[in-house]
């Protein structure tokens, strides 16, 4: 039987990935949004104000404004972020979160993601691009 691919397969599959990674976060006692929002910070080309930082936590999300916000003062709290003027940066301690969450997790992906061939990650890469621009033009034009 072939497995078509449909948002059922999509969430049963982000939710099994998002299992494992929260796992290893829960480890660090850090959760999922607070992953995403260091992250966000860490990868940034320039530093962020807040409000640019909590748009794009937002805006990758999809989660409510004072979530994010709360969100951003607990790794504040922690001092996984602090302010640098008018922007946020990542501190080592936050760096080094990220780079342990990774060490942790980055044989568990190669286990989940070995073996599957380049051309089928391509193809899985093009209609997932495709899922999230039409699932965000629907979003937008709900919104609107």
């Amino acid at each position: 039987m072939t497995t078509i691919a449909d948002s059922r397969t999509l969430g049963l599959a982000h939710y099994a990935a998002r299992g494992v990674l929260e796992h290893v976060l829960a480890l660090h006692g850090t959760t999922f949004q607070q992953q995403v929002a260091l992250r966000a910070a860490v990868g940034a080309d320039a530093p962020r104000t807040r409000d640019e930082l909590e748009g794009q936590v937002r805006d990758s999300l999809k989660a409510d404004p004072a979530a994010v916000r709360a969100t951003i003062d607990e790794l504040l709290d922690r001092r996984l972020l602090v302010m640098d003027g008018a922007h946020l940066g990542p501190t080592d301690a936050g760096r080094q979160l990220l780079s342990s969450v990774g060490t942790r997790t980055a044989p568990i992906s190669a286990r989940i993601w070995g073996g599957i061939p380049a051309e089928d990650l391509a193809a899985a890469g093009r209609v997932l691009a495709l899922v999230t621009e039409r699932a965000n033009a629907e979003l937008a034009a709900l919104h609107a």
